[in-house]
């Protein structure tokens, strides 16, 4: 958080940003400004406040209760990829065709899953159901400001260490549009929660974003790491006398995840870069000549997005001989979770009976 006083300094810029965001969504609101529909069920996975709130895994939450019964497609702005325009992924993509968030989808739910990105959302839907006709879900991947495309449910997510409703609209904070924006949701997750969330905290936290969204069902997820994996062929299986790590994250707030690790495994060092980073060799080299001056030298240990960054022959060749992991992760929910998947099923539900009107 920014402190305290160049908040204050920053609010009159703010509140003509936040009076900008006001007048565009209420010309959406009254149709001013058109969105369009789509004869397929439209999710919706995004936040207010820019940076990381979880929503890759919930995306692929989403994916895994879906599939195989409903035929689904992502779609994703792409950021951080080195091409333009529509694209729907191939076999022969990488992160940098693609962007690191939408090849991990490939690579994880492969030819099951429809992954494109463009710049233009609007204009990838009609390729996506030209290519996949079959498709009957399209789950948009940070898309809670992008109101060119109807959508029949609108997840609206929030780191619980940093709730929208304790910020400040940019440049004084972190929104991306004013707090009231979340009035627009169907349902709010709260991410990121430690396990030992109470019932009265949450209760407490819910109340704060109702204020906001009048009577919305609000719901707490965590994050569950599963066992780290071998990063390519010829790295041993991880065994428990593996730690302690190097752990290396590009996260918009890696927290958490130093947090677990540290705790779990045992830390050396934390090398947090930025959200989206481009690895090459020039900028992996000076932190693998530091790695290997370290005693054992230690395993290394990143995130799932970065290690699909790291599937190209220029960065293995750099990281050759290292041992490396990475660590999956997945959405859990603290508790009702059957009443958010009954929520899912209803939405789909009324969309599939008013297809058939």
């Amino acid at each position: 958080m920014l402190p305290a006083l160049l908040t204050w300094l920053l609010r009159p810029l703010a509140a003509i940003y936040g009076a900008v965001m006001r007048l565009r969504n209420h010309l959406y609101a009254i149709g001013q400004r058109r969105s369009v529909g789509f004869q397929v069920f439209t999710i919706s996975v995004g936040n207010l406040a820019v940076g990381g709130t979880g929503k890759t895994p919930h995306v692929e939450y989403l994916l895994r209760h879906l599939l195989p019964q409903h035929p689904a497609a992502t779609l994703s702005r792409g950021y951080g990829r080195r091409t333009r325009g529509v694209r729907l992924a191939q076999p022969t993509d990488t992160a940098a065709t693609l962007g690191d968030e939408p090849m991990q989808f490939w690579r994880k739910f492969g030819p099951a899953v429809t992954v494109a990105v463009a710049e233009e959302r609007i204009l990838a839907v009609p390729e996506i159901m030209s290519q996949a006709p079959a498709t009957q879900v399209l789950v948009l991947d940070d898309a809670y400001q992008h109101q060119k495309i109807q959508r029949h449910l609108n997840l609206l997510l929030t780191d619980w260490a940093r709730p929208f409703y304790h910020d400040w609209v940019l440049p004084a904070g972190r929104l991306r549009e004013p707090r009231q924006g979340a009035n627009r949701a169907d349902a709010v997750l709260v991410t990121k929660c430690p396990p030992s969330l109470d019932t009265p905290t949450q209760a407490r936290m819910a109340a704060q974003v109702r204020a906001y969204a009048p009577g919305v069902p609000v719901f707490f997820t965590g994050l569950r790491y599963h066992p780290p994996q071998p990063a390519w062929p010829g790295v041993a299986p991880w065994s428990a006398a593996s730690g302690p790590v190097v752990l290396v994250s590009g996260l918009a707030n890696a927290q958490p995840l130093e947090d677990y690790v540290r705790q779990t495994f045992g830390l050396v060092r934390h090398l947090a870069l930025a959200d989206h980073f481009a690895y090459t060799p020039a900028r992996l080299q000076p932190w693998v000549a530091e790695w290997q001056q370290l005693p054992g030298p230690p395993p290394v240990l990143t995130t799932e997005k970065d290690w699909i960054k790291w599937q190209t022959p220029e960065i293995q060749a750099v990281l050759q001989g290292m041992v490396v992991y990475y660590l999956p992760v997945e959405v859990s929910f603290l508790d009702q979770e059957a009443e958010f998947l009954a929520l899912l099923a209803q939405k789909m539900a009324a969309w599939q009976a008013n297809q058939a009107t």
